[in-house]
C-alpha cells in the first residue's frame, strides 16, 4: 500500500508509482470524489468523461430531459430564497 503524509499547510505529495499510474505531472489537475459518506476517489482531472462511466453504479432510476430541467429551476429558486 502506497502512503503519504499530511503537511502542517493540509498538502501532501503524491507517490511517484501513483502519479505515474495516474498520468498526471507537475501542474496537472485531481479531484476528490465522494463516493459515500467517508470515502473518496482520488481522480486525475485530465481523463475523458467516458473514463468515468460506471463510477457510482447503476443508476436507480432513469431520469427525463423534463424532471432534469424542473429540478434545476426547483434548486435555482432555492438557492435565490436564500440569498
Amino acid at each position: 500500500m502506497t502512503t503519504a503524509t499530511i503537511s502542517s499547510k493540509g498538502q501532501i505529495t503524491i507517490p511517484g508509482d501513483v502519479r505515474h499510474a495516474l498520468h498526471v505531472d507537475a501542474g496537472d489537475r485531481v479531484e476528490f470524489v465522494e463516493i459515500e459518506p467517508g470515502k473518496y476517489e482520488f481522480v486525475a482531472a485530465t481523463r475523458s468523461v467516458t473514463e468515468l462511466k460506471g463510477m457510482f453504479g447503476k443508476a436507480k432510476r432513469t431520469v427525463s430531459i423534463d424532471e432534469m430541467n424542473r429540478a434545476i429551476a426547483a434548486q435555482a429558486a432555492h438557492a435565490a430564497k436564500a440569498r
